[in-house]
């Protein structure tokens, strides 16, 4: 594999957990998990998202980069490659989808300060599922305060980080239709994600697989 970290991203139920296990166990690289259970904010935000939707975004954006700073800063020689299973730049896609103007821009200023002492990832991987299919595997996966996710949230965080990437020109960047596929159950399917992950691209480069 070309690339020293990979950041896993999508929308909520995309599988971006699983594809980061599987990959990490691959190449026998770290593997570093959102520990979104430890925000005290998320089950209130879905009840009351206007009320509690700037506490849950400065939740994340602290959980993450207290994770980041620390996981990134103790390297593993025995495990040089690092898989994480989600990209900080979420924090500002969710925020732009979730606050109004005023808490907007402050956040923006606070994640632009934070933002700037991370390591960035080599290549980011966006699987992409459509929202049926996402609704179906947040109903499977049984997490209670998720079930009141609606549609049009998903395809307004879908729509967020398609035009965030737009803005990152120096980025290497991966968007996979994983719709009519299954890589966790399918060997071929892993198979097929594994080797397109694993190619080579130069930086300032997206690539839609589908």
């Amino acid at each position: 594999m070309h690339y020293n970290y990979i950041a896993i991203e999508g929308n909520i139920g995309s599988g971006k957990t699983s594809l980061s296990t599987m990959l990490a166990e691959e190449y026998n690289a770290k593997l570093i998990l959102e520990q979104f259970q430890e925000n005290p904010f998320l089950a209130k935000f879905y009840e009351d998202k206007e009320r509690y939707a700037f506490q849950v975004e400065i939740s994340f954006l602290t959980e993450r980069y207290h994770q980041l700073k620390t996981e990134l800063a103790n390297r593993d020689i025995f495990q040089p490659q690092i898989i994480s299973d989600y990209f900080i730049n979420k924090c500002q896609i969710f925020a732009n989808s979730n606050l109004q103007d005023d808490d907007r821009k402050l956040f923006n200023s606070l994640f632009t300060i934070i933002n700037s002492s991370l390591p960035k990832p080599d290549l980011i991987v966006y699987l992409f599922l459509n929202s049926e299919t996402l609704l179906n595997n947040i109903s499977k996966r049984g997490r209670i305060f998720e079930q009141k996710i609606e549609k049009e949230y998903l395809e307004t965080i879908h729509k967020n980080y398609f035009e965030y990437f737009k803005q990152l020109k120096d980025k290497r960047i991966l968007i996979i239709d994983t719709t009519n596929i299954d890589f966790v159950k399918n060997t071929d399917d892993y198979q097929v994600i594994k080797n397109v992950i694993a190619e080579e691209y130069p930086l300032g480069t997206t690539r839609i697989i589908l």
